[in-house]
């Protein structure tokens, strides 16, 4: 469920299909995401599941399993 919800924010915020990001992807080298889309990214995630990033823990959000490990973490 909660990288079903990922796909979708990442998705949406990078214009790109959900099909296409799987829990490997590399969201800088895989689709090409900038720093700007970075900050939009984990401002979304944050909205969305009702947590805080810290900027040390995002600096470590490369792939989407990061990310889903981060909010695992956090439920």
């Amino acid at each position: 469920m909660v990288f079903e919800k990922l796909q979708e924010i990442i998705a949406d915020q990078l214009d790109v299909d959900k099909e296409e990001i799987t829990m490997d992807t590399d969201l800088m080298k895989d689709l090409e995401a900038d720093s700007l889309d970075a900050v939009e990214i984990i401002m979304a995630i944050e909205s969305e599941f009702d947590v805080e990033v810290p900027d040390e823990r995002a600096e470590e959000f490369k792939l989407v399993s990061n990310i889903v490990n981060f909010l695992e973490e956090k439920a």
